[in-house]
């Protein structure tokens, strides 16, 4: 279960950098609050930054879930497949958005896996 927490802590950093670049970009490209439209480029940030949030909400507890009733360690290495794609996602959306669909997808499927993974192992339990 350590590890699971180590990809829990890790996804949470990669989270708050997002927000940090957020934060640059809004005062780089003057976008003050509680604007957020004004620049694309700060634009870009502020959606990796909500798209990541949104995917969190599916990952942190499916990533719990399959740890607790699938398997810890292979729960570990998706959800660093996870942690990638978001950073894969984050770079190619800053520089086009329609790139994005690679990291998109990686973080899709690794939330996936985990979710009904978990799901499944927790019915098994229950039966």
């Amino acid at each position: 279960m350590e590890w699971i927490a180590i990809v829990t802590a890790l996804a949470l950093i990669e989270y708050s950098v997002f927000g940090a670049q957020t934060g640059r970009a809004r005062v780089k490209y003057g976008v003050e609050a509680p604007a957020t439209t004004g620049n694309e480029t700060f634009e870009r940030h502020y959606r990796v930054q909500q798209n990541t949030v949104e995917q969190l909400v599916t990952f942190l507890p499916a990533l719990w879930l399959f740890a607790l009733y699938a398997n810890a360690p292979i729960g570990a290495v998706v959800g660093l497949v996870f942690i990638v794609g978001r950073a894969v996602y984050a770079g190619a959306y800053l520089k086009d958005p329609s790139k994005r669909t690679v990291g998109f997808l990686m973080g899709f499927l690794a939330n996936a896996v985990l979710l009904l993974g978990g799901l499944g192992g927790a019915l098994v339990a229950a039966l």
